[in-house]
């Protein structure tokens, strides 16, 4: 079933009220987003941990790559860029990275501090394809502005 973003933005608002620890935030909407929506196959965070690297947060679903250079598939694409990856079929994207054999559509969004700083990208994998729209990206956007970077989309 299709995830209810007003519950589910109110639902991680309260729960993270107040809440300043990045590792807890991550893993906190990682958890109420994956568990949101049946599209989502896995729901996860890659944090940049080095200037043009990004390495494995708090997720949910099977194994994730522990490492991606930002020069490498959909998650690095969309943190060189800053903007979100909407991938519909991840097969036809170049230099797609195959973490999980069984994704067909991802969706990336980047996550930024209250100063602007990318800090880390989310990343949702689908197994099926075309799985993600223009709403998804809107929704879960304003969602990761409000908890990350302290703003309401």
């Amino acid at each position: 079933m299709p995830a209810d973003y007003q519950t589910l933005s109110r639902t991680v608002a309260a729960l993270t009220e107040g809440e300043t620890d990045i590792v807890a935030l991550m893993a906190t909407v990682t958890c109420e987003v994956h568990h949101a929506d049946d599209r989502f196959d896995w729901t996860g965070f890659y944090r940049v941990t080095e200037p043009g690297l990004l390495k494995i947060g708090p997720y949910q679903g099977g194994h994730g790559c522990l490492v991606i250079p930002f020069d490498r598939g959909v998650c690095g694409a969309c943190a060189r860029t800053g903007r979100a990856q909407l991938v519909p079929d991840v097969g036809a994207f170049p230099g797609h990275i195959a973490c999980a054999s069984s994704t067909r559509s991802e969706l990336v969004l980047p996550v930024r501090d209250g100063s602007g700083a990318l800090i880390a990208v989310f990343d949702i994998d689908s197994d099926r394809p075309s799985a993600f729209g223009e709403a998804d990206v809107r929704a879960l956007q304003a969602i990761l502005d409000a908890v990350f970077a302290g703003g309401g989309g």
